[in-house]
């Protein structure tokens, strides 16, 4: 097993910071436009990936584990690419310094490839993302996305 983690602080109350990991609206404006689904626990939310002309790219379903908030979200990938089923997305929340730590981690995959290599460089793009949305009200959310390769 392996995991992705990240850490980025962000100069936002963690309260701010925690809506935009909670809401439908917020995950739509930094990680994909085409976000839907049930945000609360034991829910589940889809996230939809598209090309700029609408073209289908894939998707991921994540069921809703935990909302402590402002501290904490965890969600399990249930339906997506076969490598993310069973793995586990979480986000730790706690203020320092006048800004809110983010300790990001994408956990339990079962071994890392190409495939984790090329996600663990996307989570570092969209949690920048999830920073300039926060901090300026305009993410970049799949479509409009920093390409990394030839997989996006």
């Amino acid at each position: 097993m392996c995991d992705i983690i990240h850490r980025i602080g962000i100069k936002a109350p963690a309260t701010q910071v925690c809506k935009a990991l909670t809401s439908i609206d917020g995950l739509a404006r930094w990680w994909t436009e085409d976000t839907t689904g049930d945000e609360q626990v034991g829910g589940k939310i889809e996230f939809v990936f598209r090309t700029k002309t609408g073209d289908f790219l894939g998707k991921m379903v994540m069921e809703v584990l935990e909302r402590n908030e402002p501290k904490d979200v965890h969600w399990r990938c249930v339906d997506g690419p076969e490598e993310w089923i069973g793995t586990d997305i979480t986000f730790q929340l706690s203020e320092q310094d006048n800004q809110t730590i983010v300790l990001f981690g994408h956990r339990n995959w079962r071994e890392a490839t190409e495939s984790t290599a090329h996600c663990s460089m996307k989570w570092a793009t969209f949690l920048l993302s999830l920073r300039d949305y926060v901090e300026t009200g305009k993410g970049k959310p799949s479509p409009h996305d920093l390409k990394i390769d030839n997989w996006n």
